[in-house]
């Protein structure tokens, strides 16, 4: 049996994503919080680029923040579960860039639903008074995207399809389901969420959906070339 306690059991880059989207939180906790509108969000979240707030270090930024205490929560142990094992696969360096290229990818996906999500207003935006602006740009400024679930979709996917046939209990279902099957019903739903886009949802789906396309792309391309065994 393993005694070691989880974070001697986490593997090094993961160890310091986990430490380093910790003390992130706390610093959005201590220098403003993190639903209102305040420098930190406006500096480091993920803006519309036509934002007075966007700046292009956002679409890495955006993926050391999180919402609250909740989703910091379900990230990290997604980051933990399936990262420590793809790390230990791939090894450090390739973990690290692997990571960070589909969050990168996950934010331009994202910016792509902002684009989407706004358009009738952005292409009218030179006909709006003053005071319409100012309410198109506070609105803007309001939601920004924040969170490491795109950069961690990119695992999931690459999880999924390096270990197809693995199994995974996942609540609330009540019986054991292999990978390949819960990673492609994840993204489904998240792919039906973002299409639907109900009122009051405010999870970034289509920064999911870049982030776990990137993250297949990749490891299929890298598998190619290493000729790895799918277990």
């Amino acid at each position: 049996m393993d005694f070691r306690s989880p974070f001697q059991r986490a593997s090094p880059i993961v160890l310091n994503l986990l430490i380093i989207n910790s003390l992130v939180f706390l610093a959005q906790i201590a220098f403003g919080g993190m639903n209102e509108s305040n420098w930190v969000n406006d500096w480091f979240a993920l803006h519309h680029y036509r934002s007075d707030c966007f700046k292009p270090h956002q679409l890495i930024t955006h993926m050391f923040m999180h919402g609250g205490i909740m989703h910091l929560l379900f990230n990290m142990l997604g980051l933990f579960m399936f990262g420590s094992l793809m790390e230990k696969l791939w090894g450090p360096k390739r973990f690290l860039m692997f990571y960070l290229i589909c969050g990168i990818v996950a934010g331009l996906a994202q910016m792509g639903s902002y684009v989407y999500t706004y358009w009738s207003i952005d292409h009218y935006g030179l006909s709006l008074s003053f005071e319409e602006m100012e309410a198109y740009q506070q609105m803007l400024t309001q939601n920004a995207t924040v969170g490491a679930s795109g950069a961690i979709m990119g695992i999931l996917a690459a999880y999924g399809y390096t270990f197809p046939n693995t199994q995974l209990f996942i609540f609330p279902i009540p019986f054991p389901i292999k990978t390949k099957w819960a990673v492609m019903g994840i993204l489904a739903i998240d792919l039906f969420s973002g299409i639907a886009n109900t009122s009051g949802d405010n999870v970034a789906h289509f920064a999911h959906l870049g982030g776990a396309l990137c993250g297949l792309l990749i490891v299929i391309y890298w598998n190619k070339q290493n000729r790895q065994r799918f277990f």
